[in-house]
């Protein structure tokens, strides 16, 4: 199960450990998005910090119709007591927590201030 909260800008926060390929960790807050598709996107300065190796280029299509374009990187994280390696879309934004790490869990989000986010792992038949 991971905990999280609900910050004062109406977000939902969790707390996660990236991994890089040499076993340097950094504990993030990432905010729950689940508008975006992926697991999880970084700056590009932890990305570097980490020195993640490099995968490919991914897109997006914008809200406004337009497509950016942005660099795709490997890491580990720390998910509910496991290991997993996920893709790190590259992002100049607060990290930002997808549906692709989401899935196969419960999220229960109390939407006030301070309110308790909780994810479950699902028991699937």
């Amino acid at each position: 199960m991971i905990v999280g909260a609900m910050n004062a800008h109406r977000e939902a926060i969790v707390r996660l450990v990236v991994v890089g390929p040499e076993g340097q960790e950094r504990q993030i807050e990432a905010v729950l998005d689940t508008g975006y598709t992926g697991s999880l996107t970084l700056p590009s300065a932890l990305v570097s910090d980490l020195d993640l190796p490099f995968r490919g280029r991914g897109s997006v299509l914008l809200g406004d119709g337009g497509e950016s374009e942005f660099d795709v990187h490997e890491a580990t994280v720390a998910w509910a007591g496991e290991r997993r390696l996920i893709a790190i879309d590259v992002a100049e934004t607060d990290p930002l927590l997808g549906v692709g790490l989401l899935l196969g869990n419960e999220l229960t989000v109390q939407v006030i201030a301070g309110g308790t986010v909780v994810l479950r792992r699902l028991r699937l038949a």
